[in-house]
């Protein structure tokens, strides 16, 4: 039995266990209270089922998860890993704590060992909200140094946080004393580096390891984006002439939220003239008739899996002009040939240097042409040959992985612009497409 697995059998910590000294009935409540083991309101369900989809087993789903962040700790010869970004520690031991709060304070962690335990350091007297996952081994309270929580003693938190991890590196790294972190700030880095620790690039480990995905995570996915689908139905029946792009963004979260999804990570809407050059964000501007509209999903769909596509429609009764007619079948085009190149082996560079592109000098485009996507956007994002040398970098396509092709086409100085983006999964054989809402302009 390797030591992780040992860990695992073991019992749970006091740190997991009421204040009474066991696990009463308040405790296994506020377990069987957690959203996670609520699960998908019974309309999202539907839309699965209705969809033909099989929910695959969710443990195994987290086995496969831990088991990619373990075996690439492995293959870089690291300890562990200390995770403050929500969706690495999502990914790792599938547990939340308002996520979006602590993406930006950084006041819960996460230690993944290549050996022994599973650790989380979570924020508030909250162990129950991982009382789902039972891959946790033990649930401690976060040590505070950020300078909202600990004030003028971030230095004082800072000591006992960094021995509180040395330790755990002494006690289960075998004398390694490699260790990766995804984020912290110069203090804690200085802190950690003073213990002895020295410490490596923690997106390396898990942009890579979450890189591929198990046939699980894939069946997750489509549930995501069956139920995504039926928001976009919602979205694009509220869009009429007089209708704010607020008004119309704020459908998407609505439908979004109600069938069990999370987040959205942007506010890409634009209408009209705002939809060229892109990334202006939702407005009260009002909808006009014949106004393009385009946006870019960005979503958080059920249990945390991104659906991210791109669509752009036109407002009211008013036919498609020339210009609109020109630029959509410009980014269609870009978007059908570029998807036909994805298949297992073919490199970054040759996406990067080999799809189509309509003329750089007559139309603006998107910052990348592929980008991955699993619980959010992932590595490998893959740009234009004009960007090659400042951002460019090489590597392999794989089977297993989940790539978004991405367009925007819209005129230099005038007229409208196109947004689309599709998702899809690389197979021995080539792509398959899981965003299968209709490209269509109308």
């Amino acid at each position: 039995m390797t030591a992780d697995r040992a860990y695992q059998a073991g019992p749970r910590v006091r740190s997991r266990i009421g204040p009474g000294g066991g696990r009463g009935a308040e405790y296994r409540r506020a377990v069987s209270d957690n959203w996670h083991s609520i699960g998908l309101p019974p309309d999202a369900l539907s839309e699965i089922e209705a969809a033909g989809i099989d929910l695959p087993d969710i443990d195994a789903v987290r086995r496969y998860r831990l088991d990619r962040v373990r075996d690439r700790l492995r293959e870089l010869d690291y300890a562990g890993i200390i995770l403050y970004d929500p969706v690495h520690i999502r990914y790792a031991s599938d547990t939340t704590n308002m996520s979006l709060w602590t993406a930006h304070n950084p006041c819960r962690y996460l230690w993944v060992g290549a050996e022994g335990p599973m650790i989380l350091f979570d924020y508030g007297a909250a162990a129950y909200l991982a009382g789902h996952a039972d891959l946790v081994h033990e649930v401690r309270p976060a040590t505070q140094w950020m300078y909202e929580l600990s004030g003028i003693e971030m230095d004082r938190n800072l000591r006992r946080w960094s021995a509180e991890l040395a330790a755990l590196v002494a006690e289960h790294g075998g004398g390694n004393r490699r260790v990766a972190i995804d984020r912290a700030s110069p203090d804690a880095i200085h802190a950690l580096e003073g213990r002895g620790l020295e410490l490596r690039n923690g997106g390396e480990v898990m942009e890579v390891a979450r890189s591929v995905k198990s046939a699980g995570e894939i069946a997750l996915m489509r549930a995501a984006i069956a139920v995504t689908d039926h928001s976009l139905d919602a979205m694009r029946s509220a869009l009429e002439p007089g209708v704010t792009e607020l008004e119309l963004w704020a459908v998407l979260h609505s439908e979004n939220i109600r069938r069990g999804g999370e987040w959205l990570e942007t506010r890409l809407l634009s209408s009209g003239p705002r939809t060229n050059p892109w990334f202006q964000e939702a407005a009260p501007r009002v909808i006009e008739d014949g106004d393009l509209v385009a946006f870019d999903t960005d979503l958080i769909g059920p249990y945390g899996m991104c659906v991210d596509i791109s669509r752009t429609w036109i407002a009211g009764d008013r036919p498609p002009n020339a210009n609109q007619l020109d630029v959509f079948g410009r980014a269609e085009e870009m978007i059908h040939r570029n998807m036909a190149m994805l298949r297992p082996g073919v490199t970054f560079r040759e996406l990067t240097f080999d799809t189509f592109v309509p003329d750089i000098e007559e139309f603006h485009h998107y910052t990348t042409q592929f980008h991955g996507v699993g619980m959010a956007d992932e590595w490998p994002m893959i740009g234009f040959p004009h960007t090659w040398e400042q951002s460019g970098w090489d590597g392999v396509v794989e089977a297993g992985m989940v790539l978004c092709v991405e367009t925007f086409v819209g005129r230099r100085g005038w007229g409208e612009g196109v947004k689309l983006e599709q998702q899809v999964l690389v197979t021995e054989s080539g792509v398959e497409l899981l965003s299968g809402y209709p490209l269509g302009l109308l």
